[in-house]
């Protein structure tokens, strides 16, 4: 690599004066410390305040007040960007990070990455390894960002060096997705401290001392608690709801209201999340989009192909707003303003394929006997003959009917026009039941 390298990606964040105290993940990362751990990964969405928290606990150890959270530890901190996938580059300004810490270590790597053919990882780290081995105090090497990384022999340099790394050495890891890192054999060996969005969300006290204190609202509790669940504790949605309800007097209108169409919501979720993402990703969220809850072979149905399985477990690496609803990882759900936003997103992008989704899971819906989902998306079709027929085929399969059925039935059928009802045989045997 040849140039100069631009100081400001090896500047430690400063905590902003308005940030709210994570005192709790504080003590979660230093107990990582405390336990010898050789690395933290703090693995969230855009927007989960990652950054934040990192600037928070390094301050301590900036400001020499951590003796008691595993010693005084000297900071090297690097910012990537997607630039930094040549591997020369990546290791050059790893080397000036290091250099931040003790400006003797890294002249072998340097000289060597100045060559015309660049050597093995390994003859370029060894030296490096050895040199940070001889230093009498721990340290912590940040990198932020790492999602940015997608090179292949950038992600065997940082295995090699954790995998080797001293003693004295902590790595941190912040970024949107998993990396491409042996993580699952790190974690089973009990290395390494994993920080992750449900860590990350605001507690409902923390998001009051957020809306009221740091952003400057005078929110009821009543009014915090709904923007707390709506967000469900995505720091960047309560920031931009709030920005939203500045020099608004009605609050409660607008918290009720409060959803993933509204613009501050959608123009963050759209340039930072969605179109970070490749063209089949974002092909297969918006026609997912109108499920409550996914399941590969619901998504295969659904969408029309065979890969579901291979894209959600994409998604849930990539942390893209993707919850678990079981042990198993066979079912999940997106956020709900992230499902808002693929909703909007769908319905401009392609009105009239909306239908035909709906449609298809219905039809998955009633194979595997999941009766009111089955009409839920029937209904949701706006095809009140392809309702009309999935509510015949429910009545039908039933012979006995508690009060709790008859009345939902009754609920589907109001949905239907009452031609379409009396042109159906069974419908009509039902109703005289009734």
């Amino acid at each position: 690599m040849s140039g100069e390298l631009l100081q400001t990606k090896l500047y430690i964040p400063s905590l902003r004066s308005n940030a709210v105290p994570r005192s709790r993940l504080v003590d979660q990362l230093n107990h990582g410390i405390r336990q010898g751990n050789k690395l933290t990964l703090i693995s969230a969405p855009a927007g989960f305040g990652k950054t934040t928290l990192l600037a928070e606990w390094l301050s301590q150890f900036a400001t020499n007040d951590g003796p008691e959270n595993g010693g005084n530890r000297r900071l090297a901190w690097i910012s990537l960007e997607t630039e930094d996938n040549d591997t020369a580059r990546f290791l050059s300004y790893l080397v000036a990070a290091l250099q931040k810490i003790d400006a003797g270590v890294g002249g072998k790597v340097g000289a060597m990455l100045k060559a015309s053919h660049l050597p093995s990882i390994e003859t370029l780290l060894t030296p490096l390894i050895n040199e940070l081995a001889s230093l009498a105090d721990p340290f912590l090497l940040v990198m932020d960002d790492y999602h940015t990384l997608t090179e292949l022999a950038v992600h065997q340099a940082v295995e090699f060096l954790l995998e080797h790394a001293p003693p004295q050495m902590h790595l941190v890891v912040a970024t949107r997705q998993d990396p491409s890192l042996p993580l699952s054999r790190w974690r089973g060996l009990g290395m390494m401290t994993e920080v992750r969005q449900g860590d990350l969300r605001f507690a409902p006290d923390e998001a009051a001392v957020f809306l009221n204190e740091s952003m400057g609202l005078h929110l009821l509790p009543a009014e915090i608690a709904a923007l707390e669940e709506r967000t469900e504790g995505w720091i960047v949605g309560l920031q931009l709801a709030a920005v939203s309800m500045r020099g608004r007097h009605d609050t409660t209108a607008f918290v009720d209201a409060f959803t993933g169409s509204n613009r501050h919501i959608l123009d963050y979720l759209v340039e930072e999340v969605l179109k970070q993402q490749p063209e089949a990703v974002q092909e297969f969220l918006l026609q997912t989009a109108i499920l409550g809850r996914l399941s590969a072979s619901l998504c295969d149905a659904v969408a029309g192909r065979a890969d579901s399985r291979d894209i959600l477990d994409q998604i849930e690496r990539s942390n893209l707003f993707i919850i678990p609803l079981d042990d198993d990882r066979n079912w999940y759900r997106y956020h709900h303003l992230f499902a808002e936003l693929l909703q909007v997103r769908l319905q401009e992008n392609d009105l009239e394929q909306i239908g035909k989704l709906h449609q298809r899971a219905s039809v998955w819906y009633q194979q595997h006997g999941f009766i009111g989902d089955a009409v839920h998306h029937a209904l949701e079709s706006e095809d009140v003959q392809f309702a009309a027929d999935v509510i015949e085929s429910a009545v039908k399969s039933q012979s006995t009917w508690s009060s709790t059925d008859v009345s939902t039935l009754m609920k589907w059928l109001s949905a239907i026009p009452d031609a379409v009802v009396r042109s159906r045989p069974w419908l009509g045997i039902f109703l005289c039941r009734t």
